[in-house]
């Protein structure tokens, strides 16, 4: 699905957070890798479960140093509101305007619902992407398999 190489830097952005702070990619280069984490819409029953398994396991995560980063075309409070609900304490970025800016990027928007694939990428310390999976929107993500990609990078 992605015309991005493995291996060639990944797209630079700034977007809000689910608290209204700004959250820049090429920030954490030369310090975490970081797990974009695309997802269609907040509180749709497959991406609650997968928040709630990102939430749950969010120390693996750290263990490799990692950033994790959830992405939808939601706006700010529809992101805050996601968070709250479900105690999502890691950062949703709302790619909400310019609308799916981030999403086309990343060669993850879908014009026909207007929200992002289900969509993983790692970007690894040096801002270059290392490995990314494109599920059908109504399945849930191995996390499994991102954690070992993760486990890969260092």
């Amino acid at each position: 699905m992605s015309g991005l190489a493995l291996g060639g830097p990944a797209p630079d952005f700034t977007l809000r957070d689910q608290f209204g702070q700004d959250v820049t990619l090429s920030s954490f280069r030369g310090r975490k890798a970081v797990a974009l984490i695309f997802y269609p819409y907040a509180f749709s029953g497959v991406c609650t479960g997968e928040m709630a398994g990102i939430r749950d396991r969010l120390a693996e995560f750290l263990t490799f140093d990692t950033e994790v980063l959830g992405i939808s075309c939601d706006p700010v409070f529809a992101q805050r509101a996601f968070a709250d609900a479900d105690g999502l304490n890691f950062p949703l970025l709302s790619d909400f305007w310019p609308h799916g800016a981030v999403s086309r990027a990343y060669d993850v928007f879908d014009e026909r619902t207007g929200a992002a694939r289900r969509s993983s990428y790692v970007v690894d310390r040096e801002g270059l992407l290392r490995w990314s999976v494109h599920n059908p929107t109504s399945e849930g993500r191995d996390l499994d398999e991102h954690l070992r990609q993760l486990g890969d990078l260092v």
